[in-house]
């Protein structure tokens, strides 16, 4: 049987990769070697939005004085709202993620089911032999296990296990400070357990804008949980029923126990046993190497996603698979930009578009890099809602934005606005052309933009006229 393309993985990438092949009106097959929906759905996305608006509900009850209103402590069973979780996941597979859903729209699915590359136009599964005038690789990655004594004999979770747990932990140690490990130690602490994160760097999501990311770890202490930088951690043991991890805060010595461990120290691409290596494709150690337009060493071989090492993140994934398939049909038409913002959807949440200041300062000489702040605490949207711990930090040369920054409520949603104007090239005072809702906590960005314009007045003020 010959296709016009062979797609392995039928997560967030693959998905979009065969839906746009076929709407080419291409010959897709896809082979998934465990479920359709990949980490998103039933590891990562999905099920860890699901706990983040539990643990909210939860947040808010103890909260409500804040608004007049008396505030409780929720009565949590945690099985249950883990079950309540596993829902949501359950009822996207049956929908959106169904595959016959997919194999109706012409895409030919094999699940469960592993392909191996056995040449440049060949994927064998078992002793079948499949023909493609391309192939796309969406295996995706999975956690990556860091070596501590002990950490195996003991046992762990980690985003693979942790959403399939039937009676979960009242107490955790999560090693990892990015953004799952952010986002599980809040989910977790607001719904009742002790929760200590042992982050190896000298700070939590170091990706991020530092200043925002202080305040943040400033919110998760507030609420309980025990933040560790700098942490060197060298073993692991069991004692009295207690899963203790031992280490080195600052060359001192240090444990920290609990009921359960949950490693969340990075990921790894998954690209062992597909055959890569063997038909000339070129492996780093972030993963299959591709160049601006997805493709391999071998030019008829696309990888995209995770597998891929460029951004560990759905949205990626699914832009990046697209490019490909546009790529190998359209040739030359597949390059893809690379501004990917992202958020770790905490509370409040962190989100990200182009440089930090920092950045921008190497590229463009500290004395010509501006930022402009606004605090919530000057956002009307912001104050009535009692959100105003949080800030809009933007940041260019000349005016020109290069980084956009937002540690706010629904702050993914915002950031699509500077990270399009980055996108354009665009300067922060183009975004006073258009009028900003009010009152949103979106209006902040149009309270920057207005700033930058009063202050570019200034130059002009003895055009002005007067009496």
């Amino acid at each position: 049987m010959t296709y016009d393309l062979i797609v392995l993985g039928m997560g967030s990438g693959g998905m979009l990769a065969a839906k746009f092949a076929a709407t080419l009106d291409l010959k897709v097959l896809v082979i998934e070697k465990h479920r359709v929906g990949g980490d998103c759905l039933w590891t990562g996305c999905v099920p860890s939005k699901a706990l983040l608006a539990a643990a909210k509900t939860a947040h808010h009850m103890r909260t409500a004085d804040r608004f007049g209103i008396t505030a409780v402590e929720p009565i949590i069973d945690r099985a249950t709202v883990w079950e309540k979780v596993r829902e949501v996941q359950r009822a996207i597979a049956a929908t959106d993620d169904n595959p016959e859903r997919f194999r109706a729209e012409g895409i030919e699915l094999l699940v469960g089911e592993a392909g191996r590359i056995v040449g440049p136009n060949t994927v064998a599964v078992g002793e079948t032999m499949f023909a493609g005038r391309y192939i796309l690789v969406a295996t995706g990655s999975r956690p990556l296990i860091p070596s501590i004594a002990g950490l195996a004999e003991v046992g762990y979770l980690t985003s693979e296990n942790l959403f399939e747990l039937i009676d979960p932990p009242g107490s955790l140690v999560i090693i990892g400070g990015g953004p799952i490990a952010v986002e599980m130690a809040q989910a977790c602490r607001r719904l009742g357990m002790e929760v200590t994160v042992l982050q190896k760097a000298d700070r939590l999501l170091p990706r991020d804008e530092p200043s925002l990311v202080d305040m943040l770890v400033d919110q998760l202490r507030s609420e309980g949980v025990q933040v560790h930088v700098n942490v060197e951690t060298t073993a692991v043991r069991v004692e009295g029923g207690v899963k203790i991890v031992s280490g080195k805060v600052g060359g001192v010595s240090a444990e920290w126990g609990a009921d359960e461990l949950l490693v969340a120290a990075g990921r790894t691409p998954n690209v062992e046993g597909l055959g890569l290596a063997e038909v000339g494709v070129d492996v780093g150690p972030r993963g299959v190497e591709v160049d601006n337009r997805m493709r391999t060493a071998v030019s008829t071989i696309y990888a995209a996603g995770d597998v891929a090492g460029r951004f560990l993140f759905t949205h990626s994934a699914g832009y990046e698979a697209v490019r490909a398939v546009r790529d190998a049909f359209f040739p030359g038409k597949g390059t893809f930009t690379a501004l990917v913002p992202w958020c770790t959807f905490t509370d409040p949440e962190l989100a990200h578009a182009g440089m930090t200041v920092a950045d921008a300062q190497a590229k463009f000489g500290a004395d010509d890099v501006h930022v402009w702040e606004l605090p919530l605490s000057h956002n009307d949207r912001g104050r009535a809602d009692r959100a105003n711990g949080g800030i809009v930090l933007v940041t260019g040369p000349k005016g020109r934005l290069v980084g956009g920054h937002i540690l706010a409520p629904a702050a993914g949603e915002m950031i699509h606005e500077l990270a399009f104007a980055i996108h354009d090239e665009r300067k922060l005072s183009d975004l006073s052309h258009f009028v900003h809702v009010y009152p949103t906590i979106g209006t902040a960005i149009g309270q920057l933009a207005a700033e930058a314009v009063f202050e570019s007045a200034k130059k002009y003020r003895w055009l002005v006229k007067r009496k």
